[in-house]
């Protein structure tokens, strides 16, 4: 097959996503098909006249590395050549529509908000995952929690707000411990948990520098678990154990700064729980092929979801792949998993 590994973009997930798609790329090329690795944003300038010639598996288009800290994406978008501050760069639906079949890769905004999904839908391009609707319920945290609320499925107490909004907060309307996160945001990034009320304005603004809405939620103390979903099936259960703080951006992307267990150390019973939430939350928000969702589990049993993604991470150390390596699937098996479910929403 040509497939195109779509990643990067102009989002605070950029690095992530790259080494999500390197990651995809390497592992598709190994299993014979024709590959390119393109960023969203930087595109492909060159000029050419057979666009299904370039799928060849030339991965260094696309450099970049993870870090500790999300990118600067000022800096990264003073380095596409002729100032157009647009978040497609050249070529890129051209050689989409070349594709038999574009694998996203990309975390955050564009890439997991239903937007790329309506156009690639628009222009005829095939796509892994999850269509525009599910896409735009999930990446809003605002909206999933209403219908997971809905659905029977417990989520901390909160509170989305605008700028404006949280400038209005009236002294005691919050409960401390809180965490405060973009609601239509991924990775961690900008995600602080709050123990004091004169740490909530700077926790905000970090959130309002990525995100135009903050989502403000009860910090519930408990072990933190994941659950995938993959063609209808509940993976196994993983638990994630942060050797200090919590699953924040560097945890999450940096090598043994976090122990995963799975399948989880938990009764059979609790595991069942958690596997049987996500798969109400993955039917709830309407998605398809894969996902993956995100709890807390207290001392006392009760289950909460703290999000669902529509495009996990595919890194090294993602969580996704783990479980499905848990569950007899290796990570090229995984993405050609992916693919082939993905292709029975076109036929």
């Amino acid at each position: 097959m040509h497939i195109l590994v779509l990643c990067g973009g102009l989002y605070p997930e950029r690095d992530v996503s790259i080494a999500s798609g390197r990651q995809i790329a390497e592992s598709l090329i190994k299993r014979g098909h024709h590959v390119l690795l393109l960023d969203l944003f930087f595109g492909y300038p060159e000029s050419y006249a057979d666009p299904r010639a370039i799928f060849d598996g030339l991965l260094a288009r696309v450099p970049g590395s993870l870090h500790t800290a999300a990118p600067d994406l000022e800096a990264v978008r003073a380095t596409r050549p002729g100032g157009d501050p647009g978040p497609v760069g050249p070529g890129v639906f051209d050689l989409c529509r070349a594709a038999d079949i574009v694998f996203l890769a990309l975390h955050g905004e564009d890439g997991e908000n239903g937007t790329l999904q309506a156009a690639f839908d628009l222009a005829g391009v095939r796509y892994t995952g999850t269509g525009k609707l599910g896409s735009a319920l999930a990446m809003h945290k605002g909206v999933s929690r209403t219908l997971f609320a809905g659905a029977g499925i417990a989520v901390p107490r909160g509170h989305v707000m605008s700028r404006e909004q949280a400038r209005e907060l009236a002294p005691g309307e919050i409960l401390f411990p809180c965490v405060v996160k973009p609601c239509s945001g991924g990775s961690s990034v900008a995600t602080t948990i709050v123990e004091q009320p004169e740490e909530l304005s700077d926790a905000l603004e970090q959130v309002f520098r990525v995100d135009t809405e903050a989502l403000i939620e009860e910090f519930i103390p408990g072990r933190e678990f994941s659950v995938g979903v993959l063609d209808g099936d509940a993976l196994p259960v993983i638990e994630v154990v942060p050797k200090r703080g919590f699953f924040n951006y560097e945890n999450k992307y940096q090598p043994n700064m976090t122990e995963e267990i799975c399948p989880a150390d938990i009764p059979e019973a609790t595991a069942v729980l958690l596997q049987q939430a996500a798969l109400t939350a993955h039917e709830t928000l309407r998605l398809a092929v894969y996902s993956r969702s995100d709890f807390i589990l207290t001392e006392a049993g009760e289950v909460y979801c703290l999000e669902t993604n529509t495009l996990p991470g595919m890194t090294p150390i993602s969580l996704l792949p783990m479980e499905a390596k848990a569950a007899g699937l290796d990570f090229g098996d995984l993405c050609e998993k992916i693919i082939a479910v993905s292709m029975e929403k076109y036929q």
